[in-house]
């Protein structure tokens, strides 16, 4: 059994996720207590990591990229993005969304996952257009509404490029399925395993523009209740109306009813 002690980075990853600890820490401390199962020295370890990131060193290219998208936001690229697309009267963020969609799986499936992603293009672009073209069509978002929003806008980006990748013959995903099915005697090319992950995309991109316009769909029911809701608040918060002590016509405010004279 000593030999399934090194999954316990697994385990650690998956209680610091829920556990909603700092996503690096998590996997660092997860990485070092592997390594230490299975038996290397604090300084191997070190040794290791260090190999990994200098292999891949277009990581270092986020510290390049981060910074630039902080002083575009700076300058205003998001209220710019979002006035861009109030211009557009029809734009919602269901359809907004679903043209975002098309487009990350269509560049991913040529190989370019890098050219969009969350600090990119969802924080600074996307989501922002797609809270405008909701609040366009439905007048002020809640804070609710407005964080369902950004999620949609950030799941469309994971769905995309899922599912979009592995039509590209020459990425790392296409590679590790090719050498699982041959250890178990299936000899297959690159190019079979692209053309294959076609229909996946497609139901993918189904499935997701259906929940895209069903998110729009809810959107309009909310927008609805909250209108209805409107005059009755203000009917319940306006102030009574004081009774009028001399009534003319009822004689109301004299003693035992007695009529004007």
């Amino acid at each position: 059994m000593s030999q399934y002690f090194v999954l316990a980075g697994i385990l650690i990853v998956v209680v610091g996720f829920a556990l909603r600890l700092n996503p690096m820490l998590v996997v660092t401390v997860a990485a070092l207590a592997t390594g230490l199962i299975a038996g290397k020295g604090p300084v191997e370890i070190v040794s290791l990591l260090g190999k990994a990131f200098n292999d891949n060193r277009i990581i270092a290219i986020v510290w390049i990229v981060l910074p630039v998208v902080g002083l575009l936001e700076r300058y205003g690229l998001q209220q710019r993005a979002s006035a861009a697309i109030r211009l557009v009267r029809a734009a919602t963020a269901g359809r907004l969304l679903i043209l975002y969609l098309l487009f990350r799986q269509g560049t991913a499936a040529l190989g370019l996952i890098s050219i969009a992603g969350h600090p990119q293009t969802v924080r600074p672009l996307v989501a922002p257009m797609a809270l405008a073209a909701a609040e366009q069509q439905h007048g002020e978002l809640d804070e609710e509404s407005a964080e369902r929003v950004k999620a949609y806008s950030a799941a469309t980006d994971n769905v995309g490029l899922f599912f979009g990748e592995d039509i590209f013959i020459a990425i790392g995903s296409i590679v590790l399925i090719q050498a699982t099915l041959a250890t178990y005697g299936y000899e297959l090319a690159p190019l079979e395993l692209a053309i294959w992950a076609i229909p996946t995309a497609i139901a993918a991109f189904l499935i997701h523009g259906a929940r895209l316009l069903r998110f729009d769909r809810s959107l309009n029911a909310s927008a609805a209740v909250s209108v209805r809701a409107e005059p009755v608040e203000a009917h319940s918060s306006s102030p009574p109306i004081p009774e009028d002590k001399e009534n003319p016509s009822t004689g109301s405010g004299r003693t035992g009813g007695e009529p004007r004279r």
